[in-house]
């Protein structure tokens, strides 16, 4: 076209000579029913030639007679006018609220459910839960059909499991690559972990606790391989993308919100009080000797009705050129378990300008946040005595409720855990987007978009020396202090063309990305404190550590010092591989003994990625992608990995033959496309490396120096992605005008190439190597339908209602090789294991043996062999159920969640609740001495603790009303609501809950098992939302 154009200097004056003879300049406003109505695009039909409305809504173009105008603007109805001899045109334009439902958010752009060809859905924030949401995945649990959120457990701020359209991998992260405002995060975490002494490590904490869940305009949805493979590498488990809030208003508009709750837990245990407990003793034949005289119920000593707050305050303008929108928050989630909470604090500035005729746009996003956790001494992976909360429920009820108290038999006492430990961790994250788009024409715009995630977590637990049954911290004191800082840059460039020519529009979009991922830090455990304080024990190891590495010429990898030793130990594996003992200035006596391990790695992902939508008619529509990711996870020769997909659709409600039928929507959806999964490999694992092997503190203090490095990794140059190919069709479909909607999806995902931990031959640093196993292959298929439908439509009543369901079949269909997974926890109970990997069998399958009832004596009768049981944890049904209502001022809204078709194993029971645990003076239930088990039996791991998991919940229940206010005064409006969450619980699982995911340890990652998981609790919120 570029070199016609030169050839022809003719032919370009004659056009402009045309259009200065054949237009005219129209100009008007486009109005709304609250005034001008700035952005609104106006274009002339069949061409590209168009204009924005300014600030005070008005506009100028040049049209020719005859020509027609369309003005078109998200969550309105497109208005069109026809160009006669008037030189003004005004149109006033009227709200399109399904129309601004319908937009979706997709990676690198934006369009509508009608327009889109693959599996997508969006959650706006006035269809978002309500209640005490401490992140973002809360907002839209149970709202789209596919998708299963569930929390691991009922703690402030606990780690998160997402499963779109099943799961697909044993070793890497399944849960879904999340995008907030353009920055993909990182899969890792960014909360320092730890361990509690004498308890265990920390559970996971979520990852999108930084964000402030009021900042959130949308969550969108990404499912199937046509929308998730711009994303490459990493949508093999879908795509969230979360978008902040923008400024709307035109006079500027401050928004307040404040809300109070009162949480409990749903349930607790009915343990044996102290008086059952004498008295069975005594039923049984059992000795008293276990009375110390007092009556306590245990569970009342750790848990509490626990108040939160939390408060938003905001302002939002939108100006001729631009908006912006900043927003602060705080909140203090109190946990149900004492010394368990979450305080955030956050601050976010959201800025949009356009320059040079509105062709430049910049957009800023940014925001800060700090997390303060409080951390009770919880961990799945607990020895015998359990946690805190194991310890209550098996803690003999005549023990006196007092932390001194030290006649336990080796038992840990709740209260002096409680008051002997504790548990912190101070994060502070900085996430920021700056990106310019420019329009070179009305076709072609190019965007640069630079991106910056960074985090800063400090994690401190410790245990004082009055800690009583824990072995080498009964009169010493043992903590850990851990820091973990992660930096995830980004830099992006794109470019789109947009193009109409008759009946066909062509979008295309080519683009550039680059992201690195830099994980660095410390860990350290500390022994013999000289100080009972708890939080100066954490502060002491904070100083003491940095003082030495400050004193530390050069890199390094591990220091310490011990009584045994001469001096401050250093090993250093760069310039060379070296041991060497340094003497820093500064006192370290707080402390007798320290180890500390350092760590500093990155991660680059480089990618190359293009799109095409092409739309003929409006009724036939195509989209194809391709991305390269170069990953520096693999060797040079595997490093790139290409991930092409595919999606047709044809709009049959623009066909003629329903033109004048009531179906307002119907499209039926084809595609198939590759994405990759890496998430889990980690750092270096293709290559050999080598590093000093981590050093503990014996129980005496001392440290004992290994005479030099070992083997962290093997040379692995086959290394790869997963790799998950997917087919998928759907069909969306609605009814007078979309009043009653819905969709149906089906689905087949099959995952390759399975990247996997496997056993490394001996002596080694590590005991197992990455390997992408061969033949190896996960399955999953299943169907999704969601409906839709506004019941009543009415000036003073509306009632809508929606409903999801979705079956998901997961297979094991080839693998080589066969792997114990699920450690059961407790007395008696060291090596058992609850689940299996193997072909032929789902994920999370159990792997245990069979009982079948007591014999004479009360022994169980149990299979001499673990087996297959026909049981997984993974669910085969999941839905929701959603309503809304509202009268006048008046509204209502309900949601109801459940979960189908898989089981539990019930490791609390297994632990704790049997007749042998009586017989050694521990609490618990009453039916666990009427279920004709014998004192002396031992309680092998078997299905006589796999329970059915099966539950409906009422998750979210809330009222509202609108004060009738004129507006004209200091609040435009003021909303008052009351939120119920977690109401009620319909289930035959005889623990807590079973919606629980206890890290109970193992060689593989799992899930389904419930070893004293923090309870989910019910939660009352009394809130307020004003606008001034």
């Amino acid at each position: 076209m570029k070199q016609s154009l030169f050839k022809h200097p003719l032919f370009l004056i004659a056009l402009l000579v045309g259009s200065v003879t054949f237009g005219q300049t129209i100009k008007g406003t486009v109005s709304d029913a609250n005034g001008g109505l700035p952005g609104v695009n106006i274009t002339i039909a069949g061409t590209t030639s168009g204009a924005l409305s300014d600030f005070d809504g008005n506009y100028v173009i040049e049209a020719s007679e005859g020509a027609v105008l369309v003005f078109s603007y998200v969550g309105y109805q497109t208005e069109e006018r026809t160009v006669g001899s008037e030189m003004v045109i005004n149109v006033t334009m009227s709200e399109d609220l399904t129309a601004l439902d319908e937009v979706v958010v997709i990676g690198y752009g934006s369009t509508t459910v009608k327009d889109a060809t693959g599996a997508v859905a969006a959650v706006r924030s006035e269809d978002f839960n309500q209640g005490v949401i401490s992140s973002p995945e809360q907002l839209i649990q149970g709202k789209t059909a596919g998708v299963q959120i569930s929390n691991t457990s009922g703690q402030p701020g606990a780690g998160i499991n997402i499963r779109i359209r099943g799961t697909n991998s044993v070793r890497s992260n399944n849960n879904p690559l999340f995008v907030v405002d353009g920055i993909p995060l990182s899969g890792g975490s960014t909360v320092a972990g730890g361990d509690v002494p004498g308890v265990g490590g920390n559970p996971a904490k979520n990852p999108l606790n930084f964000l402030n869940p009021s900042d959130i305009e949308s969550i969108s949805i990404l499912k199937d391989a046509s929308a998730t493979a711009i994303y490459g590498s990493r949508g093999a488990n879908g795509v969230v993308i979360i978008t902040t809030k923008n400024g709307r208003s035109k006079d500027g508009e401050f928004t307040y919100q404040f809300n109070v709750s009162s949480s409990k837990p749903r349930e607790t245990y009915n343990l044996l009080s102290a008086s059952k407990f004498l008295s069975e003793r005594t039923r049984l034949g059992l000795d008293n000797s276990a009375d110390y005289g007092s009556s306590t119920d245990w569970q009342d000593v750790i848990f509490r009705t626990a108040a939160s707050h939390n408060q938003n305050v905001s302002y939002s303008k939108s100006h001729d050129t631009g908006s912006y929108l900043a927003s602060v928050g705080f909140g203090n989630q109190l946990g149900v378990v004492e010394n368990s909470n979450m305080e955030r604090i956050s601050a976010r500035l959201n800025v949009n300008q356009r320059f040079l005729n509105d062709k430049l746009k910049i957009t800023l996003q940014g925001t800060y946040s700090r997390i303060n956790d409080q951390l009770a001494p919880i961990a799945g992976s607990a020895g015998f005595r359990g946690d805190v909360l194991g310890a209550a429920y098996s803690a003999n009820p005549t023990w006196p409720n007092s932390p001194s108290f030290d006649q336990t038999g080796g038992l840990l006492n709740p209260a002096n855990l409680l008051r002997y430990s504790s548990g912190r961790a101070n994060t502070n994250r900085y996430l920021a987007n700056l990106s310019a788009e420019y329009d070179f024409s009305d076709e072609l715009s190019g965007k640069v978009s630079v991106g910056i995630d960074q985090s800063d977590s400090d994690n401190y637990s410790v245990s004082s020396k009055n800690l009583n049954s824990t072995g080498s911290v009964t009169g010493n004191g043992r903590g850990s202090y851990n820091n973990l800082e992660v930096e995830n840059e980004l830099l992006e460039a794109t470019l789109n063309y947009n193009k109409t020519f008759g009946d066909s529009k062509i979008e295309a979009l080519v683009g550039f990305s680059y992201q690195s991922f830099r994980n660095y830090g410390i860990n350290s455990q500390a022994w013999g404190f000289g100080t009972d304080d708890l939080n100066q024990m954490g502060d002491d190891m904070k100083s003491i550590v940095n003082n030495i590495a400050n004193q530390i010429p050069g890199s390094f990898q591990q220091f310490g010092y011990a009584p045994n030793l001469s001096g401050v130990y250093v090993n250093r594996l760069f310039p060379d591989v070296s041991q060497e003992f340094i003497s820093p200035s500064g006192s370290i006596g707080a402390i007798k003994s320290l180890a500390v391990d350092s760590y500093d790695n990155t991660n680059e992902l480089q990618s190359y990625f293009a799109r095409v939508n092409y739309s003929y008619k409006n009724k036939y529509l195509l989209t194809a992608t391709v991305r390269a990711d170069g990953s520096s996870s693999f060797s040079k020769d595997n490093r790139y990995g290409y991930f092409p997909s595919g999606a047709i659709a044809w709009k049959l409600s623009e066909e003629d033959f329903l033109s004048d039928s009531n179906v307002s929507t119907l499209k039926l959806r084809v595609s198939a496309g590759i994405t990759g999964n890496q998430e889990g490999v980690g750092y270096g694992n293709y290559v050999r490396r080598e590093r000093w092997g981590g050093l503990g503190i014996s129980d005496s203090g001392e440290i004992f120096l290994n005479s030099g490095v070992g083997a962290v990794a093997f040379a692995e140059p086959n290394l790869k992605w997963e790799s998950t190919i997917q087919y998928a069709a759907g069909l969306d479909f609605g009814f007078n005008n979309d009043r009653l909607s819905g969709s149906i999806d089906v689905y087949n995902k099959e995952t390759k190439d399975l990247l996997f931990l496997i056993n490394t031959a001996q002596p080694a640093v590590n005991p197992t190597q990455f390997k992408n196993l061969e033949d190896s292959k996960i399955v999953n298929k299943g169907i999704e339908f969601g409906l839709a439908y506004d019941l009543v439509q009415s000036e003073d009543f509306n009632w809508s209602a929606s409903f999801n369901i979705a079956y998901n079949d997961n297979m094991v269909e080839s693998l080589t090789g066969e792997y114990l997974s699920a450690n059961v926890n407790g007395p008696g109970l060291t090596g058992a294991t609850a689940q299996k990997l193997e072909e032929g069998y789902p994920l999370f399958s159990y792997f245990v043996r069979e009982f079948s009832g007591y014999n004479a004596d009360g022994t169980p009768i149990i299979t001499e062999d673990p087996d297959f049981v026909g049981k997984s944890a993974l669910p085969t049904v999941t839905g929701g159920f959603s309503t809304n209502l509202s009268y006048k001022r008046w509204t209502m809204s309900a949601y109801l969640s459940g979960q189908f078709g898989h089981y539990v194993y019930n490791n609390t029971a297994n632990a704790f609740f049997t007749a042998g645990a009586f017989n050694t003076s521990r609490n618990v239930l009453p039916e666990t001495l009427t279920s004709g088990e014998g004192l002396g039996a031992s309680a092998e791991a078997s299905t006589r603790f796999l329970e059915k998991g099966d539950f409906v919940r009422l998750q979210n229940l809330s009222f509202s009303y609108n004060l009738p206010l004129s507006g004209k005064g200091t609040f435009k409006s003021m909303v008052l609501s009351l939120t119920g969450q977690n109401l009620l619980l319909f289930t035959n699982y005889s623990g807590l809950d079973p919606e629980v995911s206890s890290s109970t340890g193992g060689s593989l990652p799992s899930i389904g098992m419930d070893y004293g998981a923090y309870p989910n609790p019910t939660t009352i919120t009394f809130g307020i939302n004003a606008k001034f």
